[in-house]
């Protein structure tokens, strides 16, 4: 079974596991060649190097705690901290802000001056290797929703630069008041309409 080799990633392999490896290599370059015993001694072996990948960030997780506890404890420790610290830049670890703070008041020590500017170098990297993105104020995010800007729950009401809808047309004219209230007839007598002496009325056009 392979095993980890530090915590910087690496691991070991005996000779058996060497064999299965140049026989996976030849597998892979004349696939019909392969055997039964050749298919399960590979998936052996990828299994076993599954399981020693696990134990090599179990391993890269103890070393961080470790130097957590060194840099907690400076300047009383401060050689171990900066083993470890070299050890874990080895391992993959990126410099931390409390990394850079120790390295700061430590950088009288030639070699915590060596692995400040180090530790700078690879945040500065960081730096550089994040992606851009551009902020959208969260009052024009909702502008995206529909073509036009406006989405989909918005009110047509509401907005004043858009013209009222118009009202369909009546199905029958509107009726004139002269229908609505029609003239009252006067009462019979002298100058009413039965009266033979008054003169004849003219009817409003209505």
């Amino acid at each position: 079974m392979p095993t980890p080799y530090g915590s910087r990633g690496g691991m070991a392999f005996g000779a058996d596991e060497l064999r299965v490896l140049r026989r996976a290599l030849a597998v892979a370059l004349h696939p019909s060649k392969a055997t039964a015993e050749d298919v399960q001694n590979c998936l052996d072996l990828a299994d076993g190097i599954d399981e020693a990948v696990s134990e090599s960030e179990r391993l890269r997780e103890f070393l961080l705690d470790d130097l957590g506890r060194y840099r907690a404890a400076l300047p009383g420790t401060t050689a171990g901290y900066l083993r470890l610290l070299a050890d874990a830049l080895a391992a993959g670890h990126r410099p931390e802000v409390d990394d850079l703070a120790a390295l700061r008041a430590l950088r009288g020590n030639p070699a915590a001056a060596a692995l400040l500017d180090r530790c700078r170098a690879l945040a500065e990297q960081d730096v550089r290797a994040k992606p851009v993105t551009r902020h959208v104020p969260a009052s024009r995010t909702h502008l995206l929703a529909l073509p036009g800007g406006r989405t989909a729950n918005a009110d047509p009401a509401a907005d004043p630069k858009k013209p009222a809808p118009q009202r369909p047309a009546p199905s029958r004219p509107v009726p004139t008041p002269a229908e609505v209230f029609p003239p009252k007839r006067r009462p019979a007598g002298p100058g009413g309409t039965d009266d033979p002496a008054a003169p004849p009325q003219k009817l409003a056009a209505g």
